[in-house]
């Protein structure tokens, strides 16, 4: 904590006029999984009614984020047609926003599809999450920057081949997605970047030296998010085989990675993280 610039507050500009802010204190981003085939907790949401009862879940233990995603990013998943994750989300998207309005959690949507992406903002989300950081898809960057949408730009390393150091990859995929978010047009403040822990960082080493080098992200100077729940990395650690069991690692995570300048965390597990984050924040703010 030598620098403590990245608790200072910052507003993270959303579509539909909302905005977050991020540095002073650790903000949830929870997850609603609305799939059959998900890594940890495939097929318990996969109904709208179900993922809705969820959503509002985890609002109530204190998530200032619900994500929606309607295709497993496993390696392995099935795929999944742009059609078929439109049909899964919309609905969704729709009743937490009518259940909400412009007060409550704000939406985001997990998808790298363009076109999905356009519906979810149409239909009120506000965040767009793109685990393959506007790379997949480029046109996505013009979707968000024509609604004014906050983007979470995740780095990964599949499908391609990357650098021998953690953070020099990192570093190389970032300035690659940055340069399509500025063409399209994306405001810095409306950028938040995630690491993509377990996105082919096949072993707890490479995933633990990116914890221990978080840190150096800072570089880039925008906002960070941290992914690490109930990843693989994290059972490997501490022998839990069940993804479901490592709440307890991954609330862990984000406290050492609270202290190390992250601003948003997503979890599945909304409460231990948040007293995990509590805790954190305390020692930040003393």
């Amino acid at each position: 904590m030598q620098d403590r610039a990245f608790f200072e507050p910052r507003e993270w500009s959303l579509a539909h006029g909302r905005s977050l802010v991020l540095g002073p204190r650790g903000l949830i981003m929870a997850i609603v999984n609305v799939t059959p085939d998900s890594f940890s907790d495939g097929g318990r949401f996969e109904t709208g009614e179900a993922a809705v009862a969820q959503a509002l879940r985890l609002a109530e233990a204190g998530a200032h984020i619900l994500d929606i995603g309607g295709e497993s990013t496993r390696p392995g998943a099935a795929a999944v047609d742009g059609a078929e994750e439109r049909s899964r989300i919309l609905p969704v998207i729709e009743a937490l926003v009518q259940r909400f309005g412009g007060a409550g959690p704000v939406i985001s949507v997990d998808t790298y599809r363009a076109e999905t992406a356009e519906a979810a903002l149409n239909a009120g989300a506000h965040i767009v999450n793109d685990v393959w950081g506007l790379t997949r898809e480029p046109e996505i960057a013009s979707v968000a920057a024509r609604h004014g949408a906050g983007v979470c730009i995740m780095h990964t390393g599949r499908g391609r081949a990357v650098l021998s150091d953690a953070i020099e990859d990192q570093l190389a995929f970032f300035a690659r997605s940055l340069e399509i978010a500025d063409a399209a047009g994306i405001a810095r403040g409306s950028i938040v970047l995630d690491p993509g822990f377990g996105f082919a960082k096949e072993t707890a080493a490479i995933n633990i030296e990116l914890m221990r080098r978080f840190g150096a992200l800072h570089g880039l100077g925008l906002p960070l998010l941290a992914g690490t729940s109930r990843k693989r990395f994290l059972g490997d650690i501490t022998g839990q085989t069940v993804a479901a069991e490592r709440d307890v690692a991954t609330a862990a995570t984000s406290a050492i990675l609270r202290l190390a300048g992250a601003s948003v965390f997503r979890v599945h597990d909304v409460a231990s993280s948040r007293d995990a984050l509590a805790v954190a924040d305390a020692m930040i703010a003393s």
